[in-house]
């Protein structure tokens, strides 16, 4: 027998069960049961998208479908491993870049209409002839006034490549017929620095918004213009600031750091250990400095202030910031939509992981933490600070928790004592910001003769802002109550002129009107006084070791939360100086 003969009989069998498995494949197939294949495959959704798209009742949108599953795939890893649209993408990197393209204005919309808040100056709207107080009622010959009229679509038609043009007409107080511009759209910078000045003659103030491409080059030519004004002591302000990338945190804090100290280090379970060291090369090494914060004060806003307590380089004042210590990785797709993906935790020079707790698939309730903390009396008390993890140490011994953000060195509560709901009511409706544009608006001529902060809010307090916003609230829906604004007076008075400053100057004129009586200021003011930036070890017991209260003033004004992706818009009755 040769040897075809010999192996024929294996062959015929391997045949069989060849013929047997196919067939078996196929039978499933064309009756709709591939479970088999679902179940024992690492690629079940790739799988189950295949069958839906094969064999579902009606046609489907498989991209729409996707689009609408990666979300909620990834809320069940972690609150900062997010999904984003390309156009989400845009916005969100529009939002660190350090300029966009688009036609230069801030605007508002109040009844259907874009109205001009301001316009940048030395941009494409201001070469072209628009003023603030312009209400646009027409793009590229079309009308756009409306139920249409939303901030993303006004954005989508305003901004676009630089160098091309859009044609917008406006109506002008006193003019009747509509006037046409031709803008030319061009770079539109981006600041991530708020505002600098000299708080007195000795001390400087810079207030960080976000950590954005140009954050660091902003803040040498900050305190560059300090030093001129011959600054001895240096606030930096990160309330309210949403953090942004991790190199320029690190940058910022080298500055003001001697050679080979630790900054933060990464780490995850593919991410080996990577530590951010300080150079040596930093130009403020030894200026006393005093850095604020806030519940709003997350990402490398946290770095940086972590570094500088952990050092004990600064001395941080303010409330608990808010406790994000998970690194992303953007991954981008075909596209451009991408994933932020979270590889790693980062860690303060002591060790400690600020990243406050989370319950993965929760997401609403992580997003209401911070009202969970006013509830619990946290913005109120410092005995209301719940640490989660053990205690670590500073470099000279002074203990520090992680587990949930930074907590200060100096705590300065939040104050409610002359708050009434008539307050309440009138900021969180969004009634004051309504008053404040229509009252700018209407004003204008008037108000463009005052061209200095001090001079502009002297002007206001004599103008009895309160009765008239009374008075325009009362036809709004918000039932007048005398005794009620009578407690409030002060409180509406300060929110109602700084938006109204806000309008006819800018953000530094803003900012410098609300932190006139800001007793976090005050505090960081004293403890310059006192010489006491360059923080001490203090007695062990345990009253010292408590964070310490601060006296002075209580803080009326604080701002709102900066909106930020999944981080709260808003926070119960942290209403006072929001911006719009």
């Amino acid at each position: 027998m040769n040897n075809k003969n010999k192996y024929m009989p294996v062959m015929l069998a391997v045949s069989v069960v060849l013929g047997i498995f196919i067939g078996t494949f196929y039978a499933n197939h064309f009756s709709g049961n591939r479970l088999n294949i679902i179940n024992s495959g690492s690629n079940r959704f790739n799988n189950l998208l295949h069958i839906i798209d094969d064999q579902y009742v009606d046609a489907v949108n498989i991209d729409s479908l996707v689009e609408k599953a990666i979300p909620q795939i990834l809320v069940e890893l972690d609150p900062h491993s997010v999904y984003l649209t390309a156009k989400e993408v845009e916005i969100s990197n529009d939002d660190l870049k350090g300029s966009f393209s688009g036609v230069g204005i801030e605007f508002v919309i109040r009844e259907d209409t874009i109205r001009v808040q301001n316009v940048i100056k030395n941009g494409p709207s201001e070469r072209a002839g628009l003023l603030a107080g312009d209400k646009i009622v027409t793009i590229d010959d079309s009308a756009f006034v409306g139920k249409k009229v939303t901030s993303q679509e006004a954005m989508r038609r305003l901004k676009g490549p630089k160098d091309t043009k859009v044609k917008i007409g406006v109506q002008r107080f006193g003019q009747k017929d509509v006037l046409q511009f031709t803008v030319t759209r061009g770079e539109i910078p981006q600041r991530s620095i708020a505002s600098t000045y000299m708080l007195d003659d000795h001390t400087g103030y810079i207030r960080i918004k976000n950590f954005g491409e140009t954050t660091y080059a902003e803040l040498l030519v900050s305190l560059t213009t300090l030093s001129q004004q011959g600054f001895d002591n240096l606030v930096i302000d990160l309330r309210d600031n949403t953090g942004g990338y991790l190199d320029r945190a690190v940058q910022i804090a080298n500055e003001f750091l001697p050679k080979n100290k630790l900054i933060v280090y990464t780490q995850g379970r593919k991410s080996p250990r990577q530590e951010y060291r300080s150079d040596g090369h930093g130009s403020y090494q030894d200026i006393p400095l005093v850095v604020l914060i806030n519940e709003g004060s997350a990402s490398a806003s946290e770095i940086f202030a972590g570094a500088m307590q952990d050092n004990d380089r600064a001395t941080i004042i303010g409330r608990r910031s808010f406790g994000k210590g998970l690194v992303q990785q953007q991954i981008e797709f075909n596209d451009r939509s991408m994933i932020r993906l979270t590889i790693a935790r980062y860690y303060t020079p002591s060790g400690r992981c600020i990243q406050k707790p989370y319950e993965a698939g929760r997401e609403s309730d992580y997003e209401q933490d911070l009202v969970s903390r006013y509830e619990h009396g946290e913005f109120f008390s410092s005995d209301s600070i719940k640490h989660a993890g053990p205690a670590y140490h500073t470099g000279i011994g002074r203990e520090v928790y992680g587990g949930g953000g930074i907590t200060p060195d100096i705590f300065v509560p939040e104050d409610t004592t002359n708050m009434t709901s008539y307050y309440k009511q009138a900021a969180m409706s969004g009634l004051i910001l309504q008053f404040a544009f229509t009252y700018t608006d209407n004003n204008r001529l008037k108000l463009n003769n005052f061209k200095e902060m001090t001079e502009l809010a002297d002007h206001l307090v004599r103008q009895n802002t309160v009765e008239k916003f009374a008075q325009y609230a009362d036809g709004h829906g918000l039932k007048r109550r005398n005794l009620m604004i009578q407690k409030s007076h002060k409180l509406l008075e300060r929110y109602i002129n700084s938006r109204i400053i806000y309008n006819m100057l800018d953000e530094n004129a803003w900012h410098r009107y609300i932190n006139q009586d800001d007793p976090v200021i005050i505090e960081a003011l004293r403890i310059f006084k006192e010489n006491a930036s360059f923080p001490k070890l203090a007695p062990k017991d345990k009253e010292e070791k408590e964070p310490k209260v601060a006296l002075g003033k209580p803080n009326k004004y604080e701002p709102l939360l900066s909106p930020s992706r999944r981080f709260p818009r808003s926070v119960a009755l942290r209403v006072a100086c929001a911006s719009s």
